[in-house]
Protein backbone atom coordinates (compact mmCIF):
# COMPACT_ATOMS: atom_id res chain seq x y z
CA UNK A 1 0.00 0.00 0.00
CA UNK A 2 1.33 3.66 -0.75
CA UNK A 3 -0.03 6.69 0.92
CA UNK A 4 0.74 10.02 -0.81
CA UNK A 5 0.63 13.42 0.89
CA UNK A 6 0.27 16.89 -1.65
CA UNK A 7 0.69 20.20 -0.77
CA UNK A 8 2.11 22.40 2.58
CA UNK A 9 0.84 19.74 5.23
CA UNK A 10 1.04 20.06 9.02
CA UNK A 11 1.73 17.22 11.26
CA UNK A 12 -1.23 19.08 13.46
CA UNK A 13 -3.79 19.73 10.16
CA UNK A 14 -2.97 15.91 9.48
CA UNK A 15 -4.62 14.60 12.47
CA UNK A 16 -5.70 11.40 10.78
CA UNK A 17 -1.98 9.51 10.46
CA UNK A 18 -0.48 11.92 12.84
CA UNK A 19 -0.28 12.05 16.52
CA UNK A 20 -3.07 13.55 18.30
CA UNK A 21 -1.07 16.41 20.01
CA UNK A 22 -3.63 17.04 22.77
CA UNK A 23 -4.77 13.61 24.02
CA UNK A 24 -0.86 12.40 23.59
CA UNK A 25 -0.21 15.52 25.79
CA UNK A 26 -2.31 14.76 28.64
CA UNK A 27 -1.79 10.90 28.47
CA UNK A 28 1.91 11.43 28.84
CA UNK A 29 1.17 14.31 31.26
CA UNK A 30 -0.48 11.45 33.62
CA UNK A 31 2.17 8.92 33.06
CA UNK A 32 5.12 11.76 34.14
CA UNK A 33 2.77 12.55 37.54
CA UNK A 34 2.45 8.88 38.27
CA UNK A 35 6.43 9.04 38.01
CA UNK A 36 6.19 5.86 34.49
CA UNK A 37 8.04 7.72 32.40
CA UNK A 38 11.73 9.59 33.31
CA UNK A 39 13.22 12.46 31.30
CA UNK A 40 15.35 12.16 28.71
CA UNK A 41 18.40 14.87 27.95
CA UNK A 42 17.35 18.09 28.31
CA UNK A 43 16.60 20.36 24.94
CA UNK A 44 17.75 24.20 25.01
CA UNK A 45 15.79 26.85 24.73
CA UNK A 46 16.20 27.18 20.94
CA UNK A 47 13.83 25.45 18.39
CA UNK A 48 15.86 24.83 14.57
CA UNK A 49 14.76 24.91 11.36
CA UNK A 50 15.46 22.67 8.91
CA UNK A 51 14.86 22.29 5.06
CA UNK A 52 15.71 19.47 2.16
CA UNK A 53 15.29 18.91 -1.23
CA UNK A 54 14.32 15.00 -0.61
CA UNK A 55 14.38 13.08 2.45
CA UNK A 56 14.46 9.14 1.36
CA UNK A 57 14.21 7.31 4.99
CA UNK A 58 13.55 3.62 4.92
CA UNK A 59 12.35 1.51 8.11
CA UNK A 60 9.96 4.75 9.08
CA UNK A 61 8.06 5.26 12.30
CA UNK A 62 6.67 7.92 13.96
CA UNK A 63 5.06 8.12 17.58
CA UNK A 64 4.43 11.25 20.16
CA UNK A 65 6.46 12.20 22.93
CA UNK A 66 7.41 15.36 25.68
CA UNK A 67 11.15 16.88 24.92
CA UNK A 68 11.97 18.46 28.40
CA UNK A 69 14.15 21.41 28.36
CA UNK A 70 14.41 25.12 29.24
CA UNK A 71 13.71 28.53 27.90
CA UNK A 72 16.22 30.97 27.19
CA UNK A 73 15.73 31.77 30.90
CA UNK A 74 16.42 28.66 31.94
CA UNK A 75 13.09 28.27 33.22
CA UNK A 76 11.83 24.78 33.04
CA UNK A 77 9.09 23.74 30.34
CA UNK A 78 7.98 20.78 27.55
CA UNK A 79 7.85 20.83 24.34
CA UNK A 80 4.81 17.83 22.07
CA UNK A 81 6.27 16.87 19.22
CA UNK A 82 6.08 13.73 16.94
CA UNK A 83 9.11 11.42 16.93
CA UNK A 84 9.94 10.75 13.07
CA UNK A 85 12.43 7.65 13.71
CA UNK A 86 14.37 6.03 10.52
CA UNK A 87 16.50 3.26 10.40
CA UNK A 88 18.39 4.51 7.43
CA UNK A 89 17.97 7.91 5.21
CA UNK A 90 19.24 9.51 2.33
CA UNK A 91 18.88 13.74 2.43
CA UNK A 92 19.78 16.05 -0.87
CA UNK A 93 20.08 19.63 0.08
CA UNK A 94 20.38 20.01 3.65
CA UNK A 95 20.18 23.60 5.56
CA UNK A 96 19.84 23.80 9.09
CA UNK A 97 19.46 27.02 10.75
CA UNK A 98 19.18 28.29 14.39
CA UNK A 99 18.59 32.09 15.63
CA UNK A 100 20.11 33.33 19.34
CA UNK A 101 18.84 36.53 20.23
CA UNK A 102 19.86 39.28 22.50
CA UNK A 103 23.25 38.64 22.16
CA UNK A 104 25.25 41.63 24.10
CA UNK A 105 26.28 44.16 20.96
CA UNK A 106 25.35 41.94 18.24
CA UNK A 107 21.74 41.72 18.63
CA UNK A 108 20.64 37.98 16.83
CA UNK A 109 23.07 35.52 15.63
CA UNK A 110 22.57 33.48 13.11
CA UNK A 111 24.17 29.60 12.43
CA UNK A 112 23.41 28.03 9.38
CA UNK A 113 24.51 24.62 8.68
CA UNK A 114 24.24 23.23 5.17
CA UNK A 115 25.90 19.89 3.56
CA UNK A 116 24.24 17.09 1.09
CA UNK A 117 24.58 19.78 -1.96
CA UNK A 118 25.58 18.08 -5.74
CA UNK A 119 25.55 14.39 -6.12
CA UNK A 120 26.48 13.36 -2.59
CA UNK A 121 23.40 13.54 -0.02
CA UNK A 122 23.59 13.57 3.97
CA UNK A 123 23.55 10.42 5.12
CA UNK A 124 22.01 8.95 8.35
CA UNK A 125 21.20 5.48 10.34
CA UNK A 126 19.28 5.21 13.33
CA UNK A 127 17.60 8.87 12.98
CA UNK A 128 15.63 10.53 15.06
CA UNK A 129 13.95 14.17 14.77
CA UNK A 130 11.81 15.36 17.43
CA UNK A 131 9.41 17.77 15.23
CA UNK A 132 6.95 20.47 15.96
CA UNK A 133 6.08 21.52 12.56
CA UNK A 134 6.33 20.14 8.98
CA UNK A 135 5.69 21.41 5.34
CA UNK A 136 6.32 18.43 2.88
CA UNK A 137 4.85 16.52 0.09
CA UNK A 138 5.21 12.98 1.52
CA UNK A 139 4.52 9.71 0.18
CA UNK A 140 4.77 6.19 2.29
CA UNK A 141 4.57 2.71 1.13
CA UNK A 142 3.77 0.09 3.30
CA UNK A 143 1.56 1.94 5.97
CA UNK A 144 0.43 0.80 8.99
CA UNK A 145 -1.36 3.94 11.00
CA UNK A 146 -2.47 3.59 14.47
CA UNK A 147 -0.21 0.82 15.92
CA UNK A 148 1.09 1.11 19.61
CA UNK A 149 4.51 2.54 19.75
CA UNK A 150 6.00 0.09 21.31
CA UNK A 151 4.78 -2.45 18.87
CA UNK A 152 6.40 -0.24 15.48
CA UNK A 153 8.82 -2.73 14.62
CA UNK A 154 9.34 -1.15 11.03
CA UNK A 155 11.24 1.68 12.28
CA UNK A 156 14.12 1.80 14.90
CA UNK A 157 12.29 1.37 17.59
CA UNK A 158 11.54 3.83 20.28
CA UNK A 159 14.47 5.96 21.24
CA UNK A 160 14.22 4.85 24.89
CA UNK A 161 17.12 6.41 27.40
CA UNK A 162 14.37 7.37 29.78
CA UNK A 163 12.56 9.57 27.06
CA UNK A 164 9.14 10.89 27.84
CA UNK A 165 6.66 8.64 25.39
CA UNK A 166 3.78 6.45 26.25
CA UNK A 167 4.52 2.91 24.66
CA UNK A 168 1.07 2.09 24.28
CA UNK A 169 0.29 5.36 22.80
CA UNK A 170 -0.55 6.01 18.84
CA UNK A 171 2.22 5.27 16.36
CA UNK A 172 2.61 4.93 12.54
CA UNK A 173 5.08 3.00 10.70
CA UNK A 174 6.00 2.07 6.76
CA UNK A 175 8.80 0.26 5.02
CA UNK A 176 9.69 3.53 3.56
CA UNK A 177 8.88 7.32 3.51
CA UNK A 178 9.69 10.33 0.79
CA UNK A 179 9.46 13.55 1.90
CA UNK A 180 9.99 16.39 -0.50
CA UNK A 181 10.37 20.02 -0.72
CA UNK A 182 11.01 19.64 3.40
CA UNK A 183 10.43 22.91 5.62
CA UNK A 184 10.53 21.54 9.22
CA UNK A 185 10.89 22.48 13.21
CA UNK A 186 12.53 20.63 15.32
CA UNK A 187 13.60 20.75 18.87
CA UNK A 188 16.12 17.70 18.57
CA UNK A 189 17.89 15.50 16.59
CA UNK A 190 19.66 11.88 17.14
CA UNK A 191 21.37 9.79 14.57
CA UNK A 192 23.91 6.43 15.57
CA UNK A 193 25.67 7.73 12.37
CA UNK A 194 25.48 11.23 10.46
CA UNK A 195 27.31 11.90 7.67
CA UNK A 196 27.39 15.33 6.67
CA UNK A 197 28.95 15.57 3.12
CA UNK A 198 30.25 18.94 1.81
CA UNK A 199 29.50 20.81 5.35
CA UNK A 200 29.52 24.41 5.29
CA UNK A 201 28.97 26.79 8.41
CA UNK A 202 28.70 30.18 8.76
CA UNK A 203 27.96 32.48 11.46
CA UNK A 204 26.32 35.80 11.09
CA UNK A 205 24.54 38.63 12.56
CA UNK A 206 21.06 39.37 11.77
CA UNK A 207 18.17 36.75 11.66
CA UNK A 208 19.09 34.14 8.62
CA UNK A 209 16.91 31.04 8.45
CA UNK A 210 16.37 28.05 5.95
CA UNK A 211 12.82 29.51 5.42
Amino acid sequence: MESQVRGGTRWKRFAVVMVPSVAATAAIGVALAQGALAASFSVSGQSFKVTTDKLVGTGFSQYGALDEGYTLTGKKTVHPVAVSGFKSATINNLCQSVVTPDVPILGSVSLILRAGGGDTPVEAKNLYIDVADLNADATFENIDIGVAAKDASKGPGMKGGGEQANPFGFAQQADKATLVDVKQTAWATTAGTFKLSGLKMSLSTGVKECY
